[in-house]
């Protein structure tokens, strides 16, 4: 069901851990570039007539408009289970909580008398936000998207989801709800990379963002990448992915369901486990045979993610070079489930998120616990963070120099800018003196 890698003794690399020995999806961004480069370039040309002409070809549904309208989102509301609503309203509350703290405020320094330079924070104007479709619903991810360009001050933001047959070509109501509980009353029913260019070019249905953010497909992280520049990403959010670092004191229950957890979102999902612990690894492979026999999604999702190339149990020597492992691994979603986790926890530096201890699934992250569940994935973690209140913030330095205060430093501007062999750099400064600047000022 899961495949095994022994990086015990010998196996272990010297010279650390090479990503290529660990197990991964065989995700191909740069060749999905060429495939969504003409479905972007015809929304950038044909605006709406193209997210209406993808909407039936790629979800199999026939709509007239993109925009969803006003009514339709209240009526989602209207009719949300009313346990629904309350379990997003409380991920609403905790997750407000979390990323409020998460604002900035500005700051001055002041350098030499007369001379500060002010670093503000400013959100950007306009964002879409993009919520997956598909094989399953995401209000979490609505949750995710809106709280903290919210939190950021985004005084305009939409959100995008691909549209579903079953529901006359609306995004699934339960996602509308959600829009509808946090405020947002711009919805698109638009999907995968074709939905990332409507927010980059705009259309006559919908303005052009600034920045687009959300989890999705490999579709949407090749969009991302090819219209990064022309717009802003947050990452190259792919398919789900946890790492469990675990020893002999995990409950091989524990690590089994939580392997399965994320598995259940796609047949390309990763579940890897690392341990120290060859019975712990032979526990949870024996409790993966029982809690797979009884979830849901089994050939569809399950089986095809557990035996996949991009999920496996790696074995190791102890947690010193299970933390290597984690570290290269960088792994969207990290559990540590070992003696003292919160220590072990600490020592990690590549991972999206981190769940320390028996307690804090990624479940727990990926609705309630307050988190940001938006996180990068394919070993992005290495370099990119999770999605939060800075995502959506700018900083802008204001220099404010005196006369004074620039005559003091003038010397020095002049000297680098010769340097540089920039003078015209220089002739800037000393167009505003009448005197000749001061030697080594």
């Amino acid at each position: 069901m899961i495949s095994r890698i022994d990086l015990r003794g010998d196996a272990f690399p010297v010279n650390g851990i090479d990503r290529d020995l660990l197990p991964r999806a065989e995700l191909d961004v740069e060749a999905a570039l060429e495939k969504v480069r003409p479905i972007c370039d015809d929304v950038h040309h044909r605006g709406t007539a193209a997210l209406i002409d993808y909407a039936e070809r790629f979800d199999g549904v026939k709509i007239d408009r993109v925009r969803v309208p006003a009514e339709a989102i209240s009526k989602a509301l209207a009719e949300l289970e009313p346990a629904v609503r309350a379990a997003l309203e409380e991920s609403i509350r905790r997750a407000r909580l979390v990323h409020r703290e998460q604002r900035r405020t500005d700051t001055t320094v002041q350098v030499v008398p007369g001379g500060t330079v002010t670093e503000r924070w400013v959100p950007v104007r306009r964002v879409g936000l993009y919520v997956p479709g598909g094989r399953s619903v995401y209000p979490s991810s609505v949750v995710m998207n809106v709280v903290p360009a919210q939190e950021a001050g985004v005084g305009s933001m939409a959100v995008a989801s691909p549209p579903q047959a079953d529901f006359g070509g609306l995004p699934h109501p339960t996602i509308l709800a959600a829009c509808a509980l946090l405020g947002v009353d711009e919805v698109y029913a638009a999907g995968g990379a074709q939905a990332v260019a409507m927010f980059a070019y705009g259309t006559d249905e919908c303005p052009r963002a600034d920045m687009v953010t959300g989890p999705g497909n490999i579709w949407v992280a090749a969009a991302k990448r090819l219209l990064k520049g022309r717009i802003g990403i947050d990452a190259e959010a792919g398919p789900t992915e946890i790492a469990v670092l675990a020893d002999a004191t995990a409950d091989p229950a524990h690590v089994a369901a939580d392997l399965i957890s994320q598995a259940e979102h796609d047949p390309l999902a990763a579940s890897v486990l690392v341990t120290d612990s060859e019975e712990l690894a032979d526990a949870v492979e024996k409790e993966l045979a029982v809690q797979v026999a009884a979830t849901k999604h089994v050939e569809d999702r399950v089986l095809p993610a557990l035996g996949g190339r991009q999920s496996g149990i790696v074995l190791v020597d102890g947690i010193e070079q299970g933390l290597e492992v984690v570290d290269a691994y960088a792994a969207e979603h990290l559990e540590i489930q070992t003696a003292d986790a919160a220590a072990v926890a600490a020592r990690v530096r590549n991972a999206g998120a981190i769940f320390v201890g028996a307690y804090s699934p990624v479940s727990l992250g990926d609705y309630a616990a307050g988190s940001n569940h938006v996180l990068p994935t394919g070993g992005c973690a290495c370099h990119s963070s999770g999605l939060s209140v800075q995502s959506f913030l700018r900083g802008i330095h204001v220099v404010d120099y005196s006369r004074e205060a620039l005559a003091d430093v003038a010397g020095h501007v002049v000297t680098l800018a010769e340097a540089e062999d920039l003078p015209a750099h220089g002739a800037a400064v000393k167009a505003r003196f009448d005197w000749k600047v001061p030697e080594g000022k």
